[in-house]
């Protein structure tokens, strides 16, 4: 393929000047039912109804660019994880893919011990005060693990602990607020790769530039200093390249096999 194919896609948003409840205000004033997601995110129709009741707001904005994520090549998609916006797993989450190990192995390694693996089920939730929960399910020749408000997999230390004896380790972290999103990468106890899939240039590791061919395969410059709009549903597209596994939202249905581990003080 030539280097046209990977070309970024590049869209302008605008940031409007409004007050802090102004869009809830007025679509409470003209009748729509409002609603605000788990990220804190009004529906899209309330605020598109609300730019086109107020055009001049849009003219006045200021605007910035992105770079949208999406498949050049055949493949999974951030397409594909579309969905992840509005599950279940909130704001601060992980998924693991791990090839070597099975469930419990993978369980104890992200530090479970025997008393705490059980069923979970829809009543278990991570809390402040423990424990956390965490689910694992096998699908093909991996182990998918789902860490409930968790980032245990991402750590170097850990991933590498996921890796060895002859495995492999992928993690993707959701982290809205101050750790930022992460994509790690480790093989046979090594830590290869970390890519902050946000601002891609930003890359560490034994191998730091291990994964960019899957990243040019959607449409990202590895070199260049984007920042990029879709960043978690593209690092699961590049977990799922890496491990042609595909995580629906039916892999996220309990009662499953997991963890409930408690919270060390």
């Amino acid at each position: 393929m030539s280097d046209a194919d990977f070309t970024p896609l590049r869209v302008t948003h605008r940031i409007p000047k409004l007050g802090r409840t102004q869009i809830q205000d007025w679509a409470r004033a003209n009748g729509y039912l409002v609603s605000v997601s788990n990220r804190g995110r009004l529906a899209p129709e309330i605020t598109e109804a609300f730019f086109a009741a107020h055009p001049e707001i849009l003219e006045q904005a200021s605007t910035y660019e992105l770079v949208r994520a999406t498949a050049r090549t055949p493949g999974a998609s951030p397409e594909d994880y579309g969905w992840e916006e509005g599950s279940r797993l909130g704001e601060i989450y992980t998924i693991a893919f791990v090839r070597g190990l099975d469930e419990h192995e993978v369980l104890r390694r992200l530090g479970a011990a025997d008393e705490d693996i059980r069923l979970i089920t829809d009543e278990d939730h991570t809390q402040p005060e423990g424990p956390q929960i965490i689910t694992v399910r096998r699908i093909g020749d991996w182990t998918i693990a789902v860490e409930d408000y968790g980032f245990r997999a991402p750590q170097r230390e850990t991933l590498c602990s996921l890796s060895r004896d002859g495995g492999e380790a992928v993690a993707v972290m959701r982290h809205d607020y101050a750790a930022g999103h992460r994509l790690t990468y480790a093989v046979e106890g090594e830590h290869l790769t970390e890519i902050d899939p946000t601002f891609p240039e930003r890359r560490y590791g034994a191998d730091p530039d291990r994964l960019n061919r899957h990243l040019r395969e959607l449409g990202i410059d590895p070199t260049a200093g984007d920042h990029i709009e879709n960043a978690v549903p593209a690092a699961l597209a590049i977990a799922s390249r890496i491990t042609k596994v595909m995580i629906t939202p039916e892999h996220l249905r309990r009662p499953v096999l997991g963890a409930a581990i408690p919270v060390a003080y």
